[in-house]
């Protein structure tokens, strides 16, 4: 969802405390003071944690499970089922968080369509979901490729002419007397001379009507001025009767043809006609005009070229009643002709954007109706029920949604207890809410979200030990730390409280996490932490609004900077080059935000903030990122860099490359070698290319950059010089970098010095790492490759404190308790981490233990999931082989 619901509980005073009017009304320049001995209903009156929302997504409790089950499905299902299967899997990513996947998913969904509307959908949910990329395929276009979901569907192409449609009629005589060849239609005052003949194979009852035995057949004047047909129209269904096609022919003359033709059964005419009219649909406009026609005269081809119109024009056309209404008002079999079979996923996408739109909106809630209307099977009706649950909820029709959350959990959504809960607590029933959430806890296999609901229900130690389970099974839930951090904070414990904020902010840069840290700066009167972290959250959300929605986060950064000093373009770079020396990436952020507002060269500070952006794992922000570099871009070689960039970043290596290589022929730049050395780095197979890219990286050095810039390039020639053996240089790559203050060279001369069997040395190098950087979960990682197993242990218990999100801790964990005949132990290690995270490394290793442990099923369900991670994996492909040869 690209906007959050706003919160559904009625119980506001407690479950949804707002901020105070007081903030929100601070004149320009003045912000609340709190007095040195402020109290904690002071600082209360700042900080406020909304309660967690019961989200509208598909989250089936063991995950893996139904990932397992739908590749088995893929396996063996007809081709005309794999895009629903997709569809299926798509929802399970997202209820996951992984945005990488659930693209995958729908892009073979669009891949696997077995009719036209299904490739229509698919390809315009991908589209939808990769809002602001258009420009990649503009690149794409200038590289001589195109990216197919993102261009039209040549819907005459792919919807054949039907070879089985009769055009022509035997020529017959009655009472022995030979029809005449000639025949004239008379509309109005008009004339229109016609061959008998060619006119009667237009239809059956045309061929009966002039030739059979109605008196019709021994005219040659027959007026049809009562059949809604001009002379124009006439005329035009003559020449066509002769030449079999439509020429230049105005769109009213074609829908006029278009009734006449169904109305007498012309099946080849209406073909014509609806193949000719889908020709020219090219607008909105122009697809609601013809759209009834299409579904009042079971036109398909012009109905899928009308869709396609409305679905390339997502989000936009929701908001224009018209088009809402086409897809509200159509019955059974105007939906037939309009999307054929694939009603569900037409209307699981219609649902999804206008839930992004307005969650609670009368649209929303009539598509979500259609949902659940045409869900087929168990798992589309969970989906549906629980969405249109979710959406009664917001809209406090509390009796509908309870029926509706029942239905879902019914059907197997367990989540969607959740809902029934919080139903329970609006009406005043918090021992029921407890106790629901308790029973789910005690009959299956406990996740974060249970305990994190349950703490809802409960007050003091008991919620503080409910969440800290929660955060234990699912350390990706942000509610827990804010909680924590909140309460500690009222009680005026702020180093315990910045502490916990910052432990969820170290892995996850979550904007609701940043808006509390921000607010207790202000509490705190520490004006200049307090900007550093809203110019991140504009950073990464330009739009973003605070206090529920009710401040846009740019007026409270205009109120802030009243009490900060103002830098200079000297503090700024001087300022930058610290926080960036000190891998402080969040503060890194802020200070190019404000080196934005001068005059510097905006190309140049836009790439910068993509790279931190990238590093911070928000790709979607790093690509806008980028594209604005590309605007600002002073002159077409640095232009031609970022468009390079913009062309690596999203799988287009080759493409990239040969960006590169037009940025150098224009000019020599740092830039533009580091992107070639960068490139071919990563996409040549040939060891002899290493010699191509120290080259590379050593004609980027010789060009002028910054020091950043120049660290970065220094520590890549360094890693390539390890990869070659060549360890001496290698080591003077990183020193001149650590010269320099690139701190992260300190990893890169550590690897030299375990190289060189100076394990010792190695260790110590990246204790200096972790000394100097203040994200150093991967510098804890890599130093536990250089000490003894107690000590690595240590070390990655530390990783996993600092970024539970890194698996290689529990996999290292779990390989010493499997060494050490632990396998259930090591299994349950590995069951930790899969909960909340879909890792293909997880997954393989589970999967190879339960091989090893003789569990036939189990292996062969983590494989089936490990492949839906990743199809292609040779190693997992391998071991799903062998294992299923031993299925019983």
């Amino acid at each position: 969802m690209r906007t959050f619901f706003p919160s559904e509980s009625g119980k506001e005073s407690q479950l949804n405390a707002l901020n105070p009017q007081s903030w929100l009304q601070v004149e320009r320049g003045k912000l609340p003071k709190l007095p040195s001995n402020s109290s904690s209903s002071s600082i209360e009156s700042l900080i406020k944690v909304p309660e967690p929302l019961v989200l509208p997504f598909f989250k089936p409790v063991d995950y893996v499970e139904v990932l397992a089950q739908i590749h088995e499905e893929l396996e063996l299902c007809p081709p005309e089922e794999q895009s629903n299967l997709y569809l299926l899997q798509f929802q399970v990513f997202r209820g996951l968080g992984e945005v990488k996947l659930m693209r995958r998913s729908l892009h073979a969904a669009w891949q696997k369509a077995s009719s036209i509307h299904e490739k229509l959908i698919f390809g315009a949910w991908l589209k939808y979901e990769k809002q602001g990329e258009e420009h990649i395929s503009d690149l794409l276009v200038t590289c001589d490729k195109c990216a197919h979901e993102f261009g039209p569907v040549d819907i005459l192409t792919e919807l054949p002419i039907d070879a089985t449609v009769s055009s022509t009629h035997e020529n017959i005589s009655m009472n022995g007397n030979q029809i005449s060849r000639n025949v004239s239609f008379r509309i109005e005052d008009e004339k229109i001379d016609c061959d008998r003949q060619k006119i009667s194979s237009l239809s059956a009852p045309f061929h009966a009507m002039l030739n059979g035995c109605f008196s019709e057949s021994l005219r040659e004047d027959i007026d049809l001025s009562q059949n809604n047909i001009t002379a124009s129209g006439m005329r035009t269904i003559n020449e066509f009767s002769m030449t079999g096609s439509l020429n230049e022919v105005p769109t009213h003359i074609l829908l006029e043809i278009l009734v006449f033709a169904n109305k007498f059964c012309c099946e080849k005419l209406k073909d014509a006609c609806d193949r000719k009219l889908a020709s020219l649909v090219s607008s909105r406009e122009d697809a609601v005009e013809v759209m009834e026609y299409a579904l009042e005269e079971n036109c398909p081809v012009l109905a899928a070229s009308c869709l396609q119109v409305f679905l390339n024009d997502l989000p936009d056309c929701l908001n224009d009643s018209r088009v809402v209404e086409i897809f509200r008002g159509a019955d059974k079999q105007q939906r037939l002709i309009m999307v054929g079979l694939a009603s569900f996923s037409l209307y699981c996408l219609l649902s999804e954007v206008c839930m992004n739109l307005d969650p609670q909106s009368d649209k929303t809630a009539c598509f979500l109706e259609r949902l659940v209307d045409f869900s087929e099977n168990d798992r589309q009706r969970m989906l549906a029920f629980h969405q249109l649950g979710c959406l009664r909820l917001l809209r406090k029709e509390y009796d509908e949604a309870k029926r509706l959350f029942e239905a879902a959990l019914n059907a197997g959504h367990i989540y969607s207890v959740a809902g029934l809960a919080r139903l329970s607590y609006i009406k005043g029933h918090k021992l029921c809410s407890y106790e629901k959430m308790s029973s789910v806890i005690c009959s299956l296999t406990p996740l974060g979200w249970m305990y994190q609901e349950r703490s809802l229900y409960c007050e003091g130690d008991k919620r503080w030990e409910n969440l800290e389970k929660a955060s234990e099974l699912d350390p990706t839930l942000t509610y827990p730390y804010m909680y924590r951090a909140a309460t500690l904070m009222r009680k005026q414990n702020v180093q315990a409280a910045l502490a916990e904020i910052n432990r969820v902010l170290g892995f996850k840069l979550a904007l609701e996490c940043l808006e509390l840290r921000f607010c207790f700066y202000l509490a705190l009167e520490d004006y200049q932490s307090a900007i550093c972290d809203v110019q991140a959250i504009l950073t990464l959300s330009p739009d973003y609004r605070m206090f529920e929605g009710r401040v846009a986060a740019s007026q409270l950064r205009t109120l802030v900077r009243e009490h900060v000093e103002n830098w200079t373009t000297a503090d700024c770079w001087l300022q930058l080059y610290d926080r960036w020396s000190s891998v402080d990436d969040i503060g890194s952020l802020s200070v190019i935000y404000q080196m934005l507002e001068s005059d510097a060269a905006k190309g140049v500070l836009y790439f910068r903030q993509s790279l931190l952006l990238l590093r911070l794992n928000c790709p979607e922000a790093a690509m806008r990122s980028l594209q604005l570099a590309r605007q600002h871009a002073s002159s077409e070689h640095e232009k031609l860099v970022y468009e390079g960039w913009i062309l690596y970043d999203t799988g287009h290596c080759e493409e990239g490359l040969s960006k590169a290589e037009e940025s150098i022929e224009i000019k020599r730049s740092f830039e533009a070698f580091f992107l070639k050395a960068y490139a071919l780095a990563d996409s040549s197979q040939d060891p002899s290319s290493s010699s191509t890219v120290v080259s590379l990286l050593e004609d980027a050095l010789k060009c002028p950059s910054d020091r950043l810039r120049k660290g970065q390039a220094l520590n890549n020639l360094g890693s390539v010089y390890v990869d070659c053996a060549k360890l001496d240089l290698a080591a003077d790559c990183y020193i001149n970098a650590l010269k320099i203050r690139h701190t992260r060279a300190h990893q890169g001369l550590a690897r030299v010095h375990f190289l060189r069997n100076d394990k010792a040395a190695a260790y110590d190098e990246m204790t200096k790492l972790i000394e100097n950087a203040r994200n150093n979960a991967s510098a804890y990682e890599k130093r536990s490759e250089y000490c003894d197993r107690e000590l690595t242990k240590t070390d990655l218990e530390m990783v996993t404190r600092l970024d539970p999100l890194r698996v290689y801790p529990y996999r290292y964990r779990a390989a010493v308790l499997m060494d050490s005949h632990k396998e259930q132990e090591a299994i349950a290690e590995l069951s930790r981490a899969i909960a909340f995270k879909a890792d293909l490394h997880l997954l393989h290793l589970r999967a190879a233990f339960h091989e090893h442990t003789g569990d036939v099923m189990g292996a062969l369900r983590d494989c089936r999931a490990a492949l839906s991670v990743d199809p292609n994996h040779q190693e997992m492909l391998e071991l799903h082989s062998r294992v299923n040869s031993h299925e019983p």
